[in-house]
């Protein structure tokens, strides 16, 4: 509880969905100048918490993400506002830093018609390596026993009102399992949009928390009460937690979020539908096993291409029929082949499993 916090920031500056989140017809709409008053009063709380309190605060913009402030950066002293008597002058100087460098990101935005994917990824990916320099520096410096104390507790404030973008899939995870590595906790508020299915999941893997706002207009009490204290004394208060958690995967040919995959067993990509080869491993699968597999599918259309024709049968069958056209009369379905339907908030199933492209 006395080791230092070092506190990553990664901001949504999207300005469609910032547009959208303010508009009167919201039952509590917010703007993104109202919101950046909220977050730099939490700022100011983090870094008066304890002297060695580190912070780094990156934008995640339409087509790139940049770094808006760090506590180690330097400053330059001129172009501050000088601030007046009821104003402490480290907190004056960070306000003024932060609001200068997103004014500027922003307007060198333009009027595009057509807005690019943001940069979400990006700014997630430059947190991490910041904390893993922060990391490593600290213990490049100090002897082993001494780690314990001189290390930072890092964690990750994800700032988002923008949706998911099914193609992230792939780099999110890979962000997750650095987080875990590295034993950073990410914390995701969510300000405007829909729930965001890959940013529960990483709350969720890394022990942090997944906030939906419902008064955006009081953002300010839900991060001084749910994301200001560090993960070392969360052990001692009550943290809100998630009810639900929704593990639907994106499959890895359409990028779309599916609710039924199926999974190579050689390499574990997720697919939305079965491929007689592998497009990540190249791993050839039997033609029997397509056909089991597609006539396993509960939405498949009768008579479409490279789908059996199937009888009406209820979705809670184990084992969906099959017309006698579809599979060759020596051929018996196993129970155990067929991939089991998953609901929202369950993890993707498995197809059956096979080795160098042959069922065992």
């Amino acid at each position: 509880m006395d080791n230092a916090s070092h506190l990553g920031v990664v901001l949504d500056l999207s300005p469609k969905q910032w547009h959208l989140a303010a508009q009167p017809s919201n039952p509590h709409p917010i703007t993104l100048v109202a919101s950046l008053s909220h977050l730099l009063a939490f700022l100011n709380a983090h870094i008066a918490c304890k002297d060695e309190n580190s912070l780094a605060l990156f934008g995640a913009l339409p087509g790139k993400s940049v770094m808006l402030y760090s506590s180690t950066m330097p400053v330059n002293e001129e172009e501050i506002q000088p601030a007046d008597a009821n104003t402490y002058r480290p907190f004056k100087v960070m306000d003024s830093t932060i609001m200068k460098h997103i004014v500027s990101e922003v307007e060198a935005l333009g009027e595009p018609e057509v807005e690019e994917p943001i940069g979400f990824v990006g700014a997630l990916t430059k947190a991490m390596c910041y904390i893993n320099r922060v990391t490593n520096g600290s213990t490049s410096s100090t002897s082993r026993n001494d780690d314990l104390a001189t290390l930072p507790d890092p964690r990750i404030l994800v700032i988002s009102v923008s949706p998911d973008q099914s193609s992230s899939y792939i780099p999110v995870m890979n962000l997750i399992f650095s987080a875990q590595k590295l034993k950073v906790t990410i914390d995701v508020c969510k300000i405007f949009g829909g729930e965001s299915v890959f940013l529960q999941q990483a709350a969720h893997l890394t022990g942090g928390s997944y906030i939906d706002i419902d008064r955006p207009d009081a953002i300010l009490q839900y991060l001084m009460m749910s994301f200001l204290p560090p993960p070392g004394l969360r052990q001692l208060i009550s943290v809100p937690t998630q009810d639900k958690i929704d593990f639907r995967a994106a499959c890895f040919c359409h990028k779309n979020i599916v609710d039924i995959g199926f999974v190579c067993s050689v390499c574990l990509s997720i697919f939305c539908q079965p491929v007689p080869v592998c497009s990540t491993c190249r791993t050839k699968f039997p033609i029997k096993t397509l056909q089991r597999l597609n006539a396993s599918r509960p939405n498949a259309a009768p008579g479409s291409a490279g789908t059996p024709a199937r009888s009406s049968t209820p979705a809670r069958t184990a084992t969906p029929a099959i017309s006698a056209n579809s599979l060759p009369r020596s051929t018996s379905i196993n129970p155990a082949a067929v991939p089991r339907v998953v609901s929202n908030g369950s993890a993707p199933a498995t197809s059956s499993p096979m080795q160098n492209g042959e069922p065992r």
